[in-house]
This record gives structure tokens, C-alpha cells and sequence, in this order.
């Protein structure tokens, strides 16, 4: 039984059931500020720590779109949740190809974990460029901006919400029995309207909305571009998509609080909508598999297989598989990607511009 389980039913015991969002934020809080989830002995694996090729790619789309917006000074490089460091590595190994980037850029990582600020400092230590690490994107100082956030949106927390024939309710957690429960609230939120089907759940991602705004803000006032890359779904769309891992096997949400990863799929048309509001521009939305080729990962696996061993060029061409594979459950095709840009950046690499009303 963990800590943070105890915790929870003093709480919901004292204070009631708590909404969904609460939940998510209290166990994400308790589960990032106390492991590296990464790799085989934690959790879940990303697509950088799987190869090279896909933090190296990102490195050159950043260089493309600076490049483009007149290699402005005081270019602030940001990642969202940069894990153990490994994506801002390779995309970091990427830059020499404009080196004038280098001395034109800071690279600024948001991340509220020690540990895994720990790590990053380690991964980033022998790149050269000035580093910086802060709480939340609003630390970050102003100035020309790329930012990149990969796997990040899908661990904000998101409130839910039932049909059902009194309107839309919202899903809380409770106790049954010293057992943590799904229920909902009596009342319904009659700001959503009327659910179509009884059943239906919907997700509102209000903290996601938030950073996405805010981010959306900053490339505005000070110009700049974004890339998201995470999984989920162009909306609007129904379900339930709370998800819990633990040693990369699914388990109940509600079975080991703060001992194993949660996430929801991310509602990219509600984010691009957000940052349309702040007068930004968006592009995409692609697949991941689609966009890693058209940036040429085909190519830049065929390189690095050239003065590869056969057993390397074997793990090359497996990691070109998970990245791009199709099919529903395939990365390629589960993964999504899109940008957002200041209005006068009108082309991006590897994705089409949304129009506004998309």
C-alpha cells in the first residue's frame, strides 16, 4: 500500500470525494517527484530514448524554423518535461549545422522533478550551451522562442464528465470500503449542455488548455514556434481515456496512487483552438510516422547504418519500425504532431498550416 493511498482516503474521508483532475494531480505530483519513470526498469519508454534519429530530427526542424525567422539573438530553446534529458541531447548534437545557433541560444528546461533534473544536467553537461532549468514556462525569460514538448500534455490532468439523464455529472473519486472508487456528482454541470447519449464521458482538459494558452501568448509577444508531439486525437470526441502503467503493463487507475504513470489522450483540436485565441498560427495535425519522413528519417537511418555493424544496423532498423510504425496501436499513426507560430511564420517543416477554423 503506498504513502500517498493513505493520504487519499484521509483526505476523501475529512473533505468528500475529489474531482478526477484533483486525483490526477496529486499522484502525478507524488509519482514524478520521487522516480525516474524512464526505460526498462521504470514505467513507460519514449520515442528519444528509443533512437537517436527522432531527438536529431528535432534538432534540425528547430534550426529550419530559427533559420527562417532571421536567426534572431537571445533565442531561448525550451523543452516541456525533458525526461532524463535525451531528446534536448540529440537535438542539441543536430545544431553545429548552423553554428552561428550556438551562441544565439539558451536552452531553458521546465521540469519540477530533482531526480530528473539531476539527470538532465548529467545528459547535458558536455554541450556547451548555457542551461537553465525553472518551474513553469511563465519562469522562463523572455525572447525569441522554439519550443519543443514530447510527452507532456498527456500527463496534465483533466477533469471527466458522465451523461447522464440529469446532464452532465463529474466523475469523482471516493471510498467504498477503504476502497478507492469511481462515482459521480449529484448535480449536474449545466454549463456543457445536454449529453447526446447517456454514458458518454467527456474530457475536459483544463490545465492543458492553460500551459497551451500561455504558451500561445509568449510565441505571440515575442515570436517564436512550438512542436507538440504526443498521442491522442483531432476532437471533439467521447471516452474515457485515463490510463495508468506500471513496469510497462496497464493496471487500474485507482490501484496504486502515485506508484504508477497516469495519462489521458490529448484533445489537439481543443489545444489548437486555444492557441488561435491568442492570435497564434497552428500547422499540422500529422502523424508522427508521416512527419518523421517527410523531415527524412528514412535517409538519416540509412546513413547511420552505413558505418553501422550488422547487429547496430538490426537495432537501427527496429527503431525505425516503433517510430513509424502504422495501425492503431503503432506509434506512427497513434502519435500526433503539431506546431503553433507566431502569425507571420507561415510554413513549418514536415506539417501543413491549419486554417483558423479548423
Amino acid at each position: 500500500m503506498s504513502a500517498l493511498k493513505d493520504t487519499l482516503r484521509e483526505t476523501i474521508a475529512l473533505e468528500g470525494p475529489i474531482t478526477v483532475e484533483r486525483y490526477m494531480s496529486l499522484c502525478l505530483r507524488h509519482y514524478y517527484g520521487t522516480r525516474d519513470p524512464l526505460g526498462s526498469a521504470g514505467d513507460f519508454t519514449t520515442a528519444p530514448e528509443i533512437s537517436q534519429m527522432f531527438g536529431e530530427l528535432i534538432g534540425l526542424w528547430m534550426l529550419e524554423v530559427w533559420n527562417g525567422m532571421g536567426r534572431p539573438t537571445g533565442c531561448r530553446l525550451i523543452e516541456l518535461g525533458p525526461g532524463r534529458g535525451t531528446l534536448m541531447a540529440d537535438l542539441l548534437r543536430a545544431t553545429p549545422l548552423l553554428p552561428d545557433f550556438k551562441a544565439a541560444a539558451t536552452v531553458h528546461l521546465v521540469e519540477t522533478s530533482p531526480s530528473l533534473r539531476k539527470k538532465q544536467q548529467d545528459a547535458l553537461a558536455a554541450s556547451g550551451f548555457s542551461l537553465h532549468w525553472h518551474d513553469r514556462i511563465e519562469d522562463v525569460p523572455p525572447g525569441p522562442t522554439l519550443l519543443v514538448a514530447n510527452e507532456f500534455f498527456d500527463a496534465l490532468p483533466v477533469r471527466q464528465f458522465v451523461g447522464t439523464e440529469r446532464g452532465w455529472c463529474e466523475r469523482l473519486v471516493g471510498l467504498e470500503s477503504e476502497r478507492l472508487i469511481f462515482g459521480l456528482r449529484p448535480e449536474p454541470e449545466t454549463a456543457l449542455g445536454t449529453p447526446l447519449k447517456h454514458g458518454d464521458i467527456l474530457e475536459w482538459p483544463g490545465a492543458s488548455i492553460d500551459v497551451f494558452s500561455e504558451l500561445a501568448r509568449r510565441l505571440v509577444r515575442d515570436v517564436g514556434a512550438a512542436l507538440i508531439l504526443d498521442y491522442g486525437y483531432w476532437g471533439p470526441a467521447f471516452g474515457d481515456t485515463l490510463q495508468a502503467l506500471k513496469a510497462h503493463r496497464p493496471v487500474d487507475p485507482l490501484e496504486a496512487p502515485g506508484e504508477a504513470d497516469l495519462t489521458t489522450h490529448v484533445d489537439f483540436h481543443r489545444l489548437a483552438q486555444a492557441a488561435v485565441v491568442q492570435g497564434a498560427r497552428t500547422h499540422g495535425i500529422a502523424a508522427q510516422g508521416d512527419f518523421l519522413q517527410a523531415l527524412g528519417i528514412d535517409a538519416r537511418a540509412a546513413a547511420l547504418k552505413a558505418r553501422a555493424t550488422p547487429a547496430q544496423a538490426a537495432d537501427i532498423d527496429q527503431a525505425l519500425a516503433r517510430l513509424t510504425e502504422r495501425g492503431p496501436t503503432g506509434m506512427g499513426d497513434l502519435f500526433k504532431v503539431l506546431a503553433v507560430t507566431h502569425e507571420a511564420i507561415d510554413a513549418v517543416p514536415g506539417l501543413p498550416a491549419l486554417s483558423p477554423s479548423s
